[in-house]
C-alpha cells in the first residue's frame, strides 16, 4: 500500500530534510510540498487523493495551524501532523483546537516519523514524549489563552505602569522624563525593570504583552 503524503514548510533545506528521512520507506510516496499553507491549499484543490499531510507552523501567508482549520473543513479523511520545532504549550493547544492528528518535533528520526504516520493512520495520535506530556498538563489545567492574564502574574510598580503607557504613546525617554518629572537615567532603569518583569526585549513587545495582560 502507497502511503501518498503532502509537506507544508517554507525552508526548502528542512523540506529535503523530511523528503530524506521518509526515502527509507518504500511504502511512502511524497505527492507534493508547499512553502506555505495557502500554496498547499492550491495543490490539495488539484490532488486531494493525499493520506496525510506534515505541516509547519510557522509559515508566511497562511500559517500551519489556520491552514489545518481549512484542510480539515474541506477533506476531513485527511490526517495531519504537526512537524514543527515549537513545543510550547499555545502552539500545541492551538494545534489540537484546529483539528491535528499529531503532533511531533522537527528532530524527529526517521523510524519515529514513520511510526507515527503509521498510527495516525490507524487512527491513533502521533507525539513526541514531551509534547505528549505538555498535552497531558493542558487538559488538566486547561490553558484561557484568550484571557492569558489569569495565567501570568506580572507586578509591576504603579510607577513603571505611568512609563509603559507614556511608552505606548510613542514618546521618548526625554519626553517620558519630563512628563513624569523624572530623569532619563530613571526612566531608562524602569524600563529595564518593565523588560525584565514582561520578558520581552522591545517596546512594542512591552506594549502588546501589556495590553494582553490589561496592564495598561
Amino acid at each position: 500500500m502507497n502511503i501518498k503524503i503532502a509537506i507544508a514548510e517554507d525552508n526548502t533545506f528542512l523540506i529535503k530534510a523530511v523528503e530524506e528521512k521518509l526515502s527509507f520507506f518504500e511504502d511512502l510516496k511524497i505527492k507534493f510540498s508547499g512553502m506555505n499553507g495557502s500554496e498547499l491549499l492550491e495543490k490539495l484543490e488539484d490532488n486531494h487523493n493525499i493520506d496525510i499531510i506534515l505541516m509547519d507552523i510557522e509559515m508566511p501567508i497562511l500559517n500551519g495551524i489556520e491552514t489545518t482549520e481549512i484542510v480539515k473543513q474541506k477533506y476531513p479523511q485527511i490526517k495531519i501532523i504537526m512537524l514543527t520545532v515549537f513545543d510550547n504549550d499555545e502552539s500545541i493547544f492551538n494545534a489540537i483546537k484546529a483539528g491535528a492528528d499529531g503532533y511531533l518535533l522537527k528532530e524527529v528520526n526517521a523510524k519515529d516519523l514513520y511510526d507515527g504516520i503509521l498510527d495516525t493512520l490507524n487512527g491513533g495520535a502521533a507525539m513526541n514524549p514531551s509534547i505528549a506530556l505538555k498535552t497531558l498538563k493542558l487538559l488538566r489545567n486547561p490553558i484561557d489563552f484568550n484571557n492569558v492574564n489569569k495565567q501570568e502574574d506580572i507586578r509591576l510598580t504603579p510607577r513603571e505602569i505611568d512609563v509603559l503607557e507614556q511608552l505606548s504613546k510613542g514618546l521618548s525617554y526625554n519626553a517620558i522624563a519630563d512628563n513624569l518629572v523624572l530623569s532619563v537615567g530613571t526612566v531608562r532603569k524602569h524600563i529595564e525593570n518593565i523588560y525584565k518583569k514582561l520578558q520581552v526585549h522591545n517596546k512594542l513587545e512591552a506594549v502588546q504583552k501589556a495590553k494582553k495582560n490589561k496592564l495598561i
